[in-house]
């Protein structure tokens, strides 16, 4: 209790959270169910009953004392950043907002392939036309590792307004990230960091620093994804040299729910101040946990089967992450999962060739304990004959772009047979997920490989996204 204690009285949102349960409230503002919808019903209740809103709720209907003015700037202090904003949409919502405030209809901007489905809708949403740049593929791993700066270079040629960065990779990679933030601050352009997985960065000796410290002018990342929060809760933090803090301001809102829910917000101001508290100490524990989970795991098997730090060159890799290399045991990831499942363990990813296994703060020692014991004894039964890595599909296809999404996702449509589609424009955005990382996006063409891959990842096991006709017997196209 004590160390709740301590994070409660850094955290001015927590605090009113815990404060609102502790006193007697009759609410007739919103939501509805006043906290005591179990009188109506216990299992509604039981969903219902601790959410507290914002407005009324963690503050003044008027937000008279500011709690959460107050707590965004203690973050973006803690950050070293001019701006932050907390967000219950999720890195989804500050991507767009970011996106949202750059430019104008028909502005360019430099964006990396393996950027989040949310960052491609932002760009449909803002008008804005994407520069594509592919990341580098590791031989060794088949993993992308980043965007080269030679890669950057050529798309500064088509003078964008704005770099957009997804850093780390989902598979834990980083780009060396200094010399890209140097070129584009030669030209005044701004860089924008999606950093939806790298929420922990900065807070330890043996992490990458997070990208603010680095340079970057705009920082996003969820805090429920590598850090403890609440669902949907994430973080925006921006510099505001090269971006406009009126237009972050003006595009945050425009965007966001005006009735935020208390729980997320109060766990982004209770995280921030576990980190700013005991984040040496818990980063440490969680990465020992993961490197002896591995040495536990690899021990058994002569091949590497984990992507490592030493894999990569020094801060190019997250050490919290553990992505299992599945075509080194010649087994496919997808039934790894399954067996899995069974026995209790749900994994974050899985395709043919890895599996994704998210680590936190709040996994202890013996949760990894457990889960080596569990997967030991599978991957030996499904083991068989290595085989060389396939590189993913969300990594490996190179856009042919024939109109620009935007065009793409206003335009007049038709459904055409999966073997009508191949040659034909997409009107979706098409992607494997988790990652949420698009194989095709509007206005973009559909390849003999974009649409074989689809269907052999679907039949896989894998969950293939957002494409109009989820079984993939036809396509979404752009009418002639």
């Amino acid at each position: 209790m004590e160390n709740n204690s301590e994070l409660r009285r850094s955290a001015p949102l927590l605090d009113a959270y815990l404060s609102y349960f502790e006193a007697d409230h009759t609410p007739f503002t919103i939501p509805g169910h006043k906290q005591g919808a179990s009188q109506i019903d216990a299992g509604l209740g039981a969903v219902v009953d601790s959410d507290i809103p914002l407005y009324g709720g963690l503050d003044e209907i008027k937000l008279t004392n500011q709690i959460l003015a107050k707590s965004e700037k203690i973050a973006a202090q803690f950050w070293g950043a001019d701006f932050a904003r907390f967000s219950t949409g999720g890195s989804t919502h500050a991507n767009q907002a970011v996106i949202l405030a750059l430019g104008k209809p028909g502005d360019k901007v430099a964006v990396s392939r393996t950027a989040h489905r949310s960052v491609l809708s932002a760009l449909v949403l803002a008008g804005l036309e994407p520069i594509w740049m592919n990341p580098e593929l590791d031989s060794a791993t088949g993993v992308p590792i980043g965007i080269a700066v030679t890669e950057l270079q050529r798309a500064l040629k088509e003078n964008p307004i704005a770099i957009l960065l997804t850093e780390p990779g989902y598979l834990g990679t980083l780009s060396d990230l200094k010399p890209l933030i140097a070129a584009a601050h030669e030209k005044s352009i701004p860089v924008i960091v999606d950093a939806a997985w790298g929420g922990h960065f900065g807070f330890h000796p043996d992490l990458p620093q997070h990208v603010i410290a680095q340079g970057a002018d705009a920082l996003i990342t969820s805090v429920h994804k590598a850090l403890p929060g609440y669902s949907a809760s994430a973080l925006l933090l921006a510099k505001t040299k090269y971006i406009s803090a009126e237009r972050l301001e003006q595009s945050f809102e425009t965007t966001h729910t005006t009735s935020p829910a208390g729980a997320p917000l109060a766990s982004i101001d209770a995280v921030r101040a576990l980190l700013q508290t005991r984040g040496p100490e818990l980063l440490g524990a969680l990465m020992e946990n993961v490197a002896q989970f591995k040495l536990a795991v690899q021990a058994n098997f002569d091949l590497p089967i984990f992507l490592n730090p030493s894999d990569f060159p020094a801060g190019r890799f997250d050490p919290a992450k553990i992505v299992l290399r599945v075509q080194q045991l010649g087994a496919a990831g997808v039934e790894i999962e399954r067996a899995l499942i069974a026995q209790g363990i749900r994994v974050e990813m899985a395709d043919n060739d890895t599996i994704v296994f998210l680590a936190t703060l709040a996994d202890t020692k013996e949760d990894f304990q457990a889960l080596a014991m569990t997967l030991v004894p599978i991957l030996k039964k499904l083991q068989n004959a290595p085989r060389q890595s396939a590189t993913a599909l969300s990594w490996s296809v190179v856009p042919q772009i024939a109109t620009s999404m935007r065009d793409a996702y206003f335009a007049r449509t038709e459904m055409v047979d999966s073997s009508d589609a191949i040659g034909r424009i997409s009107a979706d955005l098409i992607a494997p997920y988790p990652p949420g990382v698009a194989v095709v996006a509007p206005g973009e063409v559909l390849t003999e490989q974009i649409v074989s891959g689809l269907s052999a990842s679907q039949k896989a096991g894998v969950r293939i996204a957002y494409a109009t006709d989820p079984t993939l017997k036809s396509y979404r196209v752009v009418k002639k």
